[in-house]
């Protein structure tokens, strides 16, 4: 503990750069600062400040300004964690889920998590996956639903759930006749998908495995709304992939003879994270892998990606 308050004698003097004005701020005299700081370079083996007519930070103290920034920050989020956890309080649980998730599914995760952790409020709240490990580096989500693969550096991932995907196109196509269909019979078709930028891995992912099987797009048109993605298709501007059919009459989904899926996890930051994500991520999975098509990839070994396995049997 010695050391984390050393850190934020730190910190006060490297905002002021100035001992006098720190000791001021901190309400302690000068000199036991002034040892302080010194035995914490000690102990780092580094001068932290250039101490001449004025103090400034040397490179080894600018660098310790932000691990000791997110140190303490990281530590009192635990503390309070902890203390509440102890008096049996809870916090709220936010969690990202991505806007192409069934609204069933929705409901079942909800459902599931409600019975399963009854004193924890489940907010949920619709963003991409780069929206989601931005705000989970932020600290303003406790979990996100990612769609692979993904950078998840400083997180923590579930287990990743594979969901295959169908085409979805206009009833009166002349390939709505086909029970099943190829990829490399969509030819001549454009492709109606989300933007690049809320997931590049899986954007990316989805269009080599459609070059690949010989389905190259005339023209993409990009939308997030589920609404919007069934009017282009409607108004024949593309097909669109999903997970499963569609209950409007002006299109029919059909399912692929080419493996075409979307796989999906739970992160959560790998430190200080809130004590319900993983229980989250595990109720989650089951929900998901429920639908009857989905699978639970296997778990990597260390040092793998989940999604490696993907790409192993792709």
């Amino acid at each position: 503990m010695d050391t984390l308050r050393s850190l934020r004698y730190f910190l006060v003097v490297a905002e002021e750069l100035h001992f006098g004005r720190a000791a001021d701020r901190l309400g302690i005299a000068q000199p036991p600062l002034s040892q302080r700081i010194r035995r914490l370079e000690a102990d780092l083996d580094a001068r932290l400040f250039d101490r001449g007519r004025h103090v400034e930070l040397t490179e080894a103290g600018q660098l310790l300004v932000a691990e000791a920034r997110d140190l303490l920050a990281r530590w009192d989020r635990a503390t309070t964690l902890v203390a509440k956890a102890h008096r049996g309080e809870t916090d709220a649980l936010r969690a990202g889920v991505p806007p192409e998730l069934p609204g069933r599914t929705l409901a079942a995760i909800l459902t599931a998590f409600g019975e399963h952790c009854p004193g924890v409020r489940l907010d949920l709240q619709e963003l991409s996956s780069a929206e989601q490990v931005r705000l989970l580096a932020d600290r303003q989500l406790d979990a996100g639903l990612l769609q692979h693969p993904i950078d998840v550096v400083g997180l923590e991932l579930g287990a990743a759930v594979d969901t295959p995907l169908g085409v979805v196109l206009p009833r009166d196509s002349p390939l709505a006749r086909r029970a099943e269909l190829g990829l490399a019979e969509l030819a001549g078709q454009g492709l109606v998908i989300f933007p690049r930028a809320t997931s590049p891995g899986c954007y990316d992912r989805l269009l080599r495995t459609c070059w690949e099987h010989g389905f190259r797009p005339t023209r993409i048109h990009h939308a997030r709304n589920p609404e919007f993605v069934l009017g282009l298709v409607l108004a024949g501007q593309g097909v669109a992939f999903e997970p499963v059919a569609r209950k409007e009459p002006g299109v029919v989904w059909r399912p692929l003879t080419d493996s075409l899926s979307m796989s999906m996890s739970f992160a959560w930051p790998a430190s200080s994270a809130h004590p319900q994500a993983s229980r989250l991520a595990s109720i989650a999975i089951r929900v998901l892998e429920g639908d009857g098509v989905s699978q639970v990839l296997p778990e990597p070994a260390p040092g793998v990606r989940p999604w490696d396995a993907f790409y192993a049997r792709s």
